[in-house]
């Protein structure tokens, strides 16, 4: 995922897409550990994706407390 489309989406969105990509980077650490993951790019792919994610959800925390201050 691209940084401008994670802005796009909503706090629940957010949540959602971190907790799918988690589970896809699950599932290709089981298939690395088993051998039968072809691509291994992939899982460096979804780690910069459950990155950026989290990123953005702590960047939003920030906004809303200096708001509230």
């Amino acid at each position: 995922m691209k940084q401008q489309e994670i802005k796009a989406l909503a706090d629940e969105d957010l949540r959602a897409k971190l907790k799918e990509c988690r589970t896809e980077l699950f599932n290709l650490r089981f298939q690395m550990a088993t051998s039968q993951l072809d691509n291994t790019a992939r899982v460096s792919t979804v780690k910069k994706d459950v990155a950026r994610i989290l990123t953005e959800i702590r960047a939003r925390e920030l906004a809303a407390q200096k708001n509230m201050e």
